[in-house]
C-alpha cells in the first residue's frame, strides 16, 4: 500500500485528512527563548546567511510545538539583497531601503535573480532541512505588491502614499516594477522547491491597504503570474494577506490552493467568499495567545468549528507575537490535534 503524503500537504490539496494540521506564521523567532539564545544580538540577515544556523532556527518550533509543517527561516527581502539592493532589516521596524525606487532608471537595479550565485545560503538551508525535517518545509516569497511597497516607500508604511501615487501616476512603470518583482519571486520559489520545499506561501502582507478595484487592476495580474508560474511544480501554493477580507474571492482566483485569512473575517464567512473548493488557512488572532491558554483554547475551538474540518489548515491570523508564551502555542497545537481528530476532520462539524 503506498505511503500517504504528509497530513499538511493532503490538507492543502483538499484531500481526506484524519485531523486538522496546524502551523504558525513566525513560529520560528523571538517568542522562543532558544531562538534568542541561539541568535544573540546579531543581524537577522547574517543569521539567514548561515545555513546551519538558519536550519536550526527553522527546526526549533517543530521540536517545541509539534506543528505539522516548518517554514523556512528567511525574509521576503532576501532576493533583493541577493541582487545587490542595499537593505537593512532594522529590529522593531523591518526592511529599510537605502535608496527608494521612484523612476524608470531604478528598474536597472532589478536584474534577474540567479539563486545558486546570489542566494546559495538559502538553497543550502533548504537542502539541510529536507534531510532533517520529519514534516514538510514551506518555502516563501513576498508578493510583488508588498515587496514593491518596501522599495517605493523606503521601508514599512502606514498609508502607502508613495506606492499608491506611483501606481496611479505612472501605471506603465508600476506594471514594469511588478513584473520584475514577479520574476524574482518565481525564480526564488522555484529554486526553493527544487531543493526540497514541499509547499510555498506567497506573502502579500500589505495588500489590504488597497481598494478592491485597485487590487484587481494594478496588483492581481502580477500575483496571478507568480502563482501560475509555479503550477507545473505540483506543490501546494498558499496565498496570504492582512486586512484582505474584501479581496478574498479575488485572491482565491489567483491560482493558489490555499488562501490565508486574517483574524478579522470568520472562516465560515470567508468560505462563502472563496467557494467550497479552496482550502482556508487561519485564523486565530495572535493577540489572543497573550490572554492565557483558557481564553486561547475557547477561541481555538471557535476557529475549528468555523473552519469545518476538511479544507482547513489551522494557523494564526498573522504572525506569532514576540511576547507570546511558547507553552500556550504548544497546548494550542495539542488541542487542535485532539479536537479535530475527535470531531472527524473529514466530516462536517
Amino acid at each position: 500500500m503506498p505511503e500517504l503524503e504528509p497530513l499538511f500537504l493532503r490538507a492543502c490539496r483538499g484531500e481526506a485528512i484524519e485531523r486538522v494540521p496546524v502551523w504558525f506564521m513566525r513560529q520560528a523567532g523571538r517568542s522562543l527563548p532558544e531562538y534568542r539564545k541561539l541568535r544573540g544580538e546579531g543581524s537577522i540577515l547574517e543569521a539567514i546567511r548561515s545555513p546551519e544556523l538558519a536550519a536550526e532556527i527553522t527546526l526549533q518550533p517543530v521540536d517545541r510545538y509539534g506543528v505539522d509543517a516548518a517554514i523556512l527561516f528567511s525574509d521576503i527581502v532576501i532576493p533583493l539583497v541577493g541582487i545587490g539592493i542595499d537593505i537593512d532589516v532594522v529590529p522593531g521596524r523591518g526592511p529599510v531601503i537605502a535608496e527608494p525606487f521612484g523612476t524608470s532608471a531604478d528598474l536597472r537595479r532589478l536584474r534577474p535573480l540567479e539563486p545558486e550565485e546570489d542566494v546559495p545560503y538559502v538553497l543550502e538551508t533548504v537542502r539541510l532541512l529536507t534531510e532533517r525535517l520529519g514534516v514538510p518545509l514551506i518555502g516563501f516569497a513576498g508578493a510583488p505588491f508588498t515587496v514593491a511597497s518596501y522599495l517605493v516607500e523606503g521601508g514599512p508604511s502606514r498609508d502607502f502614499v508613495r506606492t499608491k501615487a506611483l501606481m496611479h501616476g505612472d501605471p506603465p512603470l508600476w506594471r514594469l516594477l511588478l513584473d520584475r518583482l514577479a520574476d524574482l519571486a518565481i525564480t526564488s520559489l522555484r529554486a526553493q522547491v527544487d531543493c526540497g520545499a514541499g509547499a510555498i506561501q506567497l506573502f502579500d502582507s500589505w495588500a489590504g491597504a488597497l481598494s478592491r478595484a485597485d487590487y484587481e487592476r494594478h496588483v492581481l495580474p502580477a500575483t496571478r503570474r507568480v502563482l501560475e508560474g509555479l503550477a507545473d511544480l505540483e506543490v501546494p501554493r498558499i496565498h496570504f494577506g492582512v486586512g484582505t477580507g474584501e479581496l478574498l474571492d479575488l485572491m482565491a482566483g489567483a491560482g493558489a490552493e490555499v488562501v490565508g485569512v486574517d483574524w478579522r473575517v470568520p472562516l465560515d464567512r470567508a468560505r462563502q467568499r472563496v467557494g467550497p473548493e479552496v482550502v482556508l488557512q487561519g485564523n486565530l488572532d495572535p493577540a489572543i495567545c497573550l490572554a492565557g491558554f483558557e481564553v486561547a483554547a475557547r477561541e481555538t475551538r471557535r476557529v475549528l468549528k468555523e473552519g469545518g474540518g476538511r479544507r482547513h489548515v489551522f494557523n494564526l491570523g498573522h504572525g506569532v507575537l514576540p511576547a507570546t508564551d511558547p507553552e500556550v502555542l504548544t497546548r494550542i497545537v495539542e488541542l487542535v490535534h485532539r479536537v479535530s481528530a475527535e470531531s472527524g476532520a473529514d466530516g462536517e462539524r
